[in-house]
């Protein structure tokens, strides 16, 4: 029954790299909407990880080993971005890829390969959860597809920039997210065997939760605050949004517990 779960969970967020097509920005009032998702999903995310994932894993685990995991969630990430992929920086490389398809191509491919790995790790994070509680797992989901839409938004129009087609970013997205199933498979029949990496799990969505908020979204609602048409109207709205993403994860821990 939980594996069933966690498939059903991890199909749903692979289906939302879908949003591309209908939902990347095509003027400025798209756009702002767009700085609302990420300000909800900062907030959902950062909710998820302080009000419910990290308090599951500190019943199972010492604070220091559960600390400890999501200190390396953060600084894995951080490596892996650092060196690995570049697909947080696509708003940045329109302008520094305007020599030659080629290179354009290769940032499409690398978008692709850094963003299968995001996915893969998302899979992890739903496993881990619902094999904790249903009710963590479903929380999880949703802060998950709370970033995944932005997330795929953009990964959406690089790839159009980079030189594929609609119809195959279209699939390339969708092939690369469901990436995030073979994640769950992997960690819930190695979860069956080794001890306590359920609750590691969890300390290391944790991990993935923060990092994710604060070097990814929040860093991207500064970036829309240095524009020449920011103003104090959108900076209140993106701040009201990101506390919304605060209350509603906080009031669904709350329900469903």
């Amino acid at each position: 029954m939980v594996l069933e779960q966690i498939l059903l969970a991890t199909i749903i967020v692979s289906v939302i790299s879908l949003v591309g097509v209908f939902l990347a920005p095509t003027n400025k009032k798209d756009d702002l909407w767009l700085v609302l998702i990420i300000s909800f999903a900062a907030g959902a995310m950062l909710a998820g990880a302080f009000f419910d994932v990290l308090p599951e894993a500190l019943d199972t685990l010492p604070a220091d080993q559960v600390l400890t995991t999501t200190l390396l969630s953060i600084l894995m990430f951080f490596i892996l971005e650092k060196f690995v992929y570049w697909h947080h920086n696509h708003h940045h490389i329109h302008d520094q890829h305007k020599k030659g398809e080629v290179k354009i191509k290769a940032v499409g491919y690398l978008n692709l390969i850094g963003d299968g790995m995001h996915n893969f790790f998302d899979g992890v994070a739903i496993a881990a959860s619902f094999m904790t509680d249903f009710h963590l797992g479903v929380i999880t989901t949703i802060a998950i597809v709370a970033h995944e839409i932005p997330q795929e938004i953009g990964d959406f129009g690089l790839l159009i920039y980079s030189g594929f087609s609609r119809s195959k970013a279209l699939f390339f997205n969708l092939l690369s997210a469901l990436i995030s199933i073979i994640g769950a498979v992997v960690f819930f029949y190695f979860a069956q065997t080794i001890k306590d990496l359920q609750a590691l799990g969890l300390a290391f969505t944790a991990g993935t939760f923060i990092y994710m908020s604060c070097t990814d979204l929040i860093p991207e609602l500064f970036h829309n605050h240095e524009k020449k048409d920011a103003t104090l109207k959108k900076d209140l709205l993106q701040t009201i949004a990101l506390f919304i993403g605060v209350i509603v994860i906080y009031i669904v821990v709350k329900i469903l517990k």
